[in-house]
């Protein structure tokens, strides 16, 4: 290579490098900043004084936890950025096969270092408190009659699956029967994991299905509607509730086609009534059981309506969140005859819509993760 062409890779570089600390030097010293804490932290947690006091141990480790990923990243772009100045160094050499192997391993570098500042913009972004708590998944017959209960059935079936692969729990809370042909009117289910908000945060909406159902003749195509709500469940921590603004009735459960009634008085209606809020809750045997049950989803839609009312810039109404169960809206569809299912938000569209519905939704997530923090990033300024 002529040395004109060495300058003109040098120079480019120089310039790259002029940019790239022109538009992090914020994002620097912000990083810093928390390397700084990090470094603080591990003194503190080998501290005698501190391992002997359990509740501020356990404070600084989970701060110290999740410092971790964007220090060790920051410290790996770092390393990357030095062998970046290093090969530059070697294009002012003499030594013609050190510059052709600083030529040929820049790109690479380069490549590296742009994928690292992404995923570092990614983990600056302010979190999300809600992240790594459980989640209170709530799926609703919309339109559609009998079809739109029995694809309630099966969206919980898709949820529970990809739960049980995920390594979380799933807790039914109460289920209401849609009618003779099956399915669901409404199913709560509690979704137990690390990280199941933030993983399942993006399904809420209204989920269309389009498919020929089981008693239509003449094979028409039919469209129906389901809505989904994800809610991150609310600990007494989180939401203190005044007993006097509950209203609590007991009745005998009305019991699920075909299984036997309970004649005692178990099944639980709690009214919230400054909201007017009402949860039910009769699928356990015990009053007191549904009464705890009743007061998880409660505590989880009064804190969800508390964090809407005060910042809508992190999380929409819950009316917005979920829609009316129309039709015309929708943030999914489920074409049946074509194998097909396309999230509208993002123009995704798999052809693969029976392992969907058996619980392979991650590439779905994944995407939906991606895309979003993608335009968190654009109106954070990074």
């Amino acid at each position: 290579m002529d040395a004109g062409r060495v300058r003109m890779v040098r120079t480019f570089f120089l310039r790259w490098r002029a940019r790239r600390i022109f538009k992090l030097v914020t994002m620097f010293s912000r990083l810093k900043d928390i390397e700084s804490r990090y470094r603080d932290l591990e003194q503190l947690l080998s501290d005698p004084a501190i391992v002997g006091k359990q509740g501020v141990y356990q404070k600084y480790a989970k701060e110290h936890s999740d410092l971790s990923p964007l220090v060790e990243t920051f410290r790996e772009y770092e390393k990357i950025g030095l062998r970046i100045e290093e090969d530059l160094a070697l294009l002012r050499e003499s030594d013609e096969e050190l510059k052709e192997l600083a030529r040929e391993e820049l790109p690479q570098l380069q490549e590296s270092l742009e994928s690292l500042a992404d995923r570092l913009r990614i983990l600056l972004l302010p979190r999300d408190p809600n992240d790594e708590k459980n989640v209170f998944l709530e799926i609703r017959a919309g339109t559609g009659g009998d079809e739109a209960g029995l694809f309630a059935e099966d969206l919980f079936r898709m949820y529970a699956r990809f739960a049980e692969t995920s390594g979380w729990k799933i807790e039914v809370m109460s289920s209401t029967a849609a009618g003779g042909m099956g399915g669901f009117k409404e199913i709560i289910a509690l979704i137990a994991g690390k990280g199941a908000y933030s993983r399942l945060k993006y399904e809420s909406g209204v989920h269309r299905v389009q498919r020929v159902p089981i008693t239509e003749a003449q094979g028409r195509i039919h469209t129906s509607a389901v809505t989904v709500a994800i809610l991150p469940e609310a600990e007494e921590v989180d939401l203190q509730i005044d007993p006097n603004d509950l209203r609590i009735d007991v009745f005998h459960s009305s019991g699920h086609g075909g299984q036997s009634v309970n004649t005692t008085d178990s099944a639980v209606r709690i009214v919230h009534l400054p909201t007017g809020l009402i949860v039910t809750c009769q699928d356990e045997k015990s009053q007191l059981k549904n009464k705890h049950k009743a007061m998880k989803v409660l505590r989880a839609r009064l804190l969800d309506a508390a964090v809407k009312k005060h910042n809508d810039a992190i999380s929409e109404t819950r009316k917005n969140q979920v829609g009316s169960g129309d039709r015309s809206e929708r943030i999914r569809t489920y074409n049946f005859p074509q194998g097909r299912v396309t999230d509208h938000r993002i123009g995704l569209t798999s052809y693969s819509l029976e392992n969907f519905l058996n619980g392979d939704i991650r590439f779905m997530i994944d995407a939906l993760t991606t895309h979003f923090q993608a335009d968190a990033l654009k109106h954070s300024g990074q």
